[in-house]
């Protein structure tokens, strides 16, 4: 009888714990990372008779749970792609709106004013129309400091986004250094601690959506989580915190640093990789600087071209006197590195400066200056990696670099930005509508006894080289040029007697034509066929309220391709874009970063799913299976209880017996 009740009793209690186990599963069916539980049962070691072995009925081993390493690392891998795509996709659509397009963009306001100076060259004396022309300025350069305002705001809320992230991180990672003292503590136990193991693991899960990991299993079953190739972040009971320092060079700017003890390491983005915080960063060190560069060099270059040619006018004060700027210009920024060496009062030792020198040569870039050895500088273009040796000095993509307190030394290191800040700072600078330098300082006139059809069409100054005093001028056309068929010769008297011949055709300005060693530093272009023996005088203007010369130059910076020029080794200058095709070029780098990224995410995306599906499904509870084995180990426990009952009958009789 005994053996009969023990067997129905282990019968019994090993469906118990398997109908308990099931309870579980249903119960946490749908609770995020719960991996499915089993019993594991195994038949007891049989009893030794004279008629053979009997069986002593069923041991339960464990509460083992259905766990794949292998998926589960997968779909935490999986994670951290998608939530970097997905975050940098989602920055990206955010820089994506400072670029409009139509009459809500830049390129548009850039020609709203310079059409406006169309009525300003047809009513040169007309204060409305002077009026409307500032307005369109200010117009313009308050786009253009709202657009930088707004990347300025993306890189606060991208440094906003990484403080709370790591704050989220650091809670995480001492979560898992808790779950693995516990664990440790039940290693001796020898069973697995079903529900801790889940938890580490979903706690592992969540930190990949920040920032991806690596983990390593030790002998105490503790689990060690590693970052940027290798960094510690968890090593059993213990956890190192992540903190947000400021750049090397930007103190605007965040980098992620690991806390060990009482030093801080900065962590390299390159060794960073998925997760939501290594998108931000590669946004905030790539995508955002190149917005910034392509915004700030589309505002320094109109801004520097649209003041230089108001600086080569004439205005309406009395007297007459060059153009003041219309725009303000940012200088260029210079970043000495926080490691540089300073001085017993903090200030740096050596020192950077830039100045913009031409600015249709400048790129939409930042520069990295670094010292290899004692008077040996490198400066690498940070757009294409394009590195030159440079000195003191040296003028380079526009800009020109002054080594002052003192050059730099051996080790240390700056970040150039010509033309980073650019587009914040613009704004309109020219307040009096007498200001715009709308007259020419030169002017034009045929002669009356000219033969030929020639006329004036405009005349004003072009760059530095103009020298009022070189006029009056008597220009005087010759016959057929013997070098071209198609031109003619002429002679250009100075005020003080020298004499310039050069060839004019058609459409081609005279005044500067450097291949022909005429720079006057104006351009006089005419309409009609000139005779031989025509002739032209050119004198200083005297009534600058009649003159439109100035105002007439306006008009061709809008058509002017001087944007982005390069100056290439043999001294040949490459073609620069206008306005519109710069602005278009940006929208479209801006656009294609934007759909490639959505398409990444979407990829990625789509991927971790699949790899949590995957996962999942060996791991996750099935209702449909659950409710079957429910049924089976029911009907199990109810046929232990029969075997019990019919123990207890048999029992009860055998009592009868024994008692009569």
């Amino acid at each position: 009888m005994a053996g009969l009740l023990t067997l129905g009793a282990r019968a019994m209690f090993a469906n118990q714990a398997a109908l308990q186990t099931v309870g579980q599963n249903i119960a946490n069916a749908n609770t995020a990372g719960y991996s499915r539980q089993s019993v594991v049962l195994a038949p007891s070691e049989g009893q030794y008779t004279g008629a053979g072995f009997f069986g002593r009925g069923v041991d339960i081993q464990t509460v083992e749970r259905a766990h794949n390493q292998f998926l589960t690392r997968e779909a935490a891998s999986a994670k951290a792609t998608a939530s970097a795509d997905a975050t940098r996709a989602e920055q990206l659509s955010r820089m994506e709106k400072v670029f409009p397009p139509g009459t809500e963009g830049l390129g548009y306001a850039a020609s709203q004013f310079l059409n406006a100076m169309v009525d300003v060259a047809s009513r040169p004396s007309d204060p409305s129309a002077r009026q409307v022309a500032l307005g369109r300025a200010s117009e313009m350069a308050t786009r253009f400091s709202n657009a930088g305002q707004q990347l300025t705001d993306l890189q606060a809320g991208v440094v906003s986004d990484l403080r709370a992230s790591v704050t989220v991180v650091n809670q995480l990672a001492q979560q898992i250094a808790f779950v693995n003292d516990q664990i440790s503590k039940m290693k001796g136990v020898g069973h697995e601690p079903n529900d801790l193991l889940d938890k580490r693991e979903q706690l592992v899960s969540q930190i990949s959506e920040y920032m991806a990991v690596s983990t390593l299993p030790a002998d105490d079953g503790s689990l060690g989580v590693f970052i940027g190739g290798g960094q510690r972040l968890v090593l059993g009971n213990q956890a190192a915190a992540l903190q947000i320092t400021a750049d090397s060079y930007d103190s605007a700017r965040a980098q992620i640093s690991l806390k060990e003890g009482n030093s801080t390491r900065p962590l390299d983005e390159s060794v960073l990789t998925g997760g939501s915080m290594t998108a931000l960063l590669a946004f905030q060190n790539r995508d955002l600087q190149d917005g910034r560069n392509l915004l700030g060099q589309l505002a320094a270059t109109i801004g520097t071209r649209i003041n230089d040619q108001n600086s080569l006018g004439l205005d309406l004060s009395n007297p007459p006197g060059a153009g003041a700027n219309i725009f303000n210009v940012a200088v260029p920024r210079v970043l000495p590195a926080s490691t540089n060496p300073r001085d017993a009062n903090g200030a740096f030792f050596s020192g950077v400066q830039a100045s913009i020198v031409n600015a249709g040569q400048l790129q939409a870039s930042s520069y990295k200056l670094t010292s290899s050895a004692p008077g040996v500088y490198e400066l690498t273009r940070m757009s294409d990696g394009l590195k030159r040796t440079v000195n003191d000095g040296d003028t380079i993509d526009g800009f020109q670099l002054t080594f002052t307190p003192g050059a730099p030394s051996p080790g240390e290191s700056f970040l150039i930005e010509p033309v980073g800040e650019a587009a914040v700072e613009m704004r309109r600078l020219l307040d009096s509508p007498n200001g715009i330098a709308a007259a020419s300082p030169l002017t034009a006139s045929a002669a009356v006894a000219n033969k030929g059809t020639l006329t004036v069409d405009s005349i004003y100054a072009v760059n530095d080289s103009f020298d009022a005093s070189r006029a009056p001028m008597t220009l005087v056309f010759g016959g057929a040029d013997p070098a071209d068929a198609n031109a003619v010769t002429y002679t250009l008297t100075l005020a003080d007697g020298s004499v310039l011949n050069g060839s004019w055709k058609s459409g081609q300005p005279i005044g500067n034509q450097p291949d022909l060693g005429i720079n006057l530093g104006f351009e006089l272009r005419t309409n009609g066929v000139p005779r031989e023996f025509d002739t032209l005088s050119i004198a200083p203007t005297v009534y600058t309220s009649t003159n439109n010369g100035n105002a007439k130059a306006f008009l061709n910076i809008q058509s002017e391709a001087y944007i982005g020029r390069q100056l290439l080794p043999d001294g040949s200058i490459t073609a620069g874009s206008t306005i519109n095709d710069t602005y278009a070029a940006a929208m479209s780098e801006i656009g294609a970063r934007v759909q490639s990224a959505t398409y990444l995410s979407s990829v990625s995306t789509s991927v971790a799913t699949d790899a949590e599906t995957t996962r999942a499904g060996q791991a996750g509870v099935n209702l449909d299976e659950e409710a079957a084995r429910l049924m089976q180990f029911q009907q199990g426990y109810q046929a232990a209880a029969k075997v019990l009952q019919t123990a207890q009958a048999l029992f009860d009789e055998l009592m009868r017996v024994a008692q009569r």
